[in-house]
Parts: C-alpha cells; sequence; structure tokens
C-alpha cells in the first residue's frame, strides 16, 4: 500500500478544505453532503454522539450559525492506498484559550470522498 500519493492527497485536501469552509459558513448542504450518507457514519462531538447520517443531519440543521469561525493548526492529513484517508487538525477559536481538536476518516466512494467518522474534543 502507498501512503500518500501525491493526486490521492489533494483530492482528499480539497475536500477536506471544502468541508472547512461549509464548516465555518455553515453551509449545511455541503457539510450533509460530505458525510457519508449511511447508518454506519459516526460523529462524536464535544458535547454529542451521533450515530448514523441522519442523526448526523439533524444535529447540523439544530446547530446555531453563529460563532463557527476558527483557525486550524497542526492539520495532519494521510491517505492509504486511493480510497482511505485520515485528516486531523487543532483549531482555536477567537476569544478561548482552548485548543480544539478534529479527526475526520474519509473514505472514496462512487459519489466522492466522504467522512465516515469524526471526533471533535476540547482539551481541558
Amino acid at each position: 500500500m502507498e501512503v500518500n500519493i501525491p493526486d490521492v492527497l489533494a483530492e482528499v485536501t480539497e475536500a477536506f478544505e471544502r468541508y472547512e469552509k461549509a464548516l465555518t459558513t455553515n453551509d449545511v448542504a455541503v457539510l450533509d453532503e460530505l458525510f457519508w450518507d449511511s447508518p454506519h457514519t459516526l460523529r462524536y462531538g464535544a458535547t454529542e454522539n451521533l450515530y448514523g447520517a441522519d442523526a448526523i443531519r439533524a444535529f447540523r440543521a439544530a446547530r446555531p450559525s453563529a460563532g463557527l469561525e476558527r483557525t486550524l493548526g497542526r492539520t495532519v492529513i494521510t491517505t492509504y492506498g486511493r480510497a482511505f484517508a485520515t485528516a486531523n487538525t487543532e483549531f482555536h477559536r477567537a476569544g478561548s484559550d482552548r485548543v480544539g481538536r478534529q479527526s475526520q476518516t474519509w473514505m472514496l466512494t462512487p459519489e466522492g470522498w466522504r467522512v465516515v467518522a469524526a471526533h471533535v474534543s476540547l482539551m481541558v
């Protein structure tokens, strides 16, 4: 298995950047698109555990749209072969000293790259 094949890494990086823009602008349609539409998809948030794409969509629809801006740091995207990748990043929000962490597992589907598992947490 090859790690970080240049064209695959570029594809996943583009998908990750598209996700980040959608997250900070509350583009729910793009966020929903980029999560795998499956009951097997999960997202562990800072205050919630979401199992399945339906639960993730419901969370996105109800989430406040203010205060979503953040700055990323130490982003590491790694691809494994041509159909699997991980993206991990730290984030900071203005006015807070807390460090957030986000992990995503990406899989290539017939529709394109999709997040199949995600975890968001804040360091204490």
